[in-house]
């Protein structure tokens, strides 16, 4: 099933991922800079592996996520709730999330983060442009 095209350029136009983990039945939230690999359907993000939130997603690769809109404005009100899991990336891969993410955030290349990839399965976005409480729904 194709990802509706209003998900992908919602996705595209932000940049900042709210990623919930979990490690032992305890639940944690991070935020992290990321950018979308449509061919992959990825997110591509930096994270250090002593982060509490890299920690609990080595031990468990079982990820959520959300991106939205800040408005006040019912009508705006966009979003998207994800669930994937993580990849660590290497080689070839790594390569080419590497020149993605620093043209997105050249910063990062003082940063000696590793890059990782949280592998969409379940989206879920908020679209309330077409109506009070409208969902669009992609599963894998």
């Amino acid at each position: 099933m194709a990802i509706d095209k209003r998900i992908i350029d919602f996705i595209k136009a932000h940049h900042l991922l709210t990623l919930a983990t979990s490690k032992d039945n305890t639940p944690y939230c991070a935020n992290c800079f990321y950018v979308y690999d449509e061919k992959k359907n990825w997110l591509i993000f930096s994270s250090d592996t002593k982060t509490r939130h890299a920690q609990d997603f080595i031990a468990n690769l079982n990820v959520a996520g959300t991106i939205a809109l800040e408005t006040k404005e019912i009508c705006k009100i966009q979003g998207v709730q994800l669930l994937g899991t993580i990849l660590e990336l290497k080689e070839e891969e790594l390569k080419i999330a590497k020149t993605k993410y620093l043209k997105a955030f050249p910063y990062a290349e003082k940063m000696k983060a590793q890059l990782w990839a949280m592998q969409l399965t379940f989206i879920k976005m908020t679209y309330n442009k077409l109506g009070f409480g409208k969902k669009l729904v992609w599963q894998k």
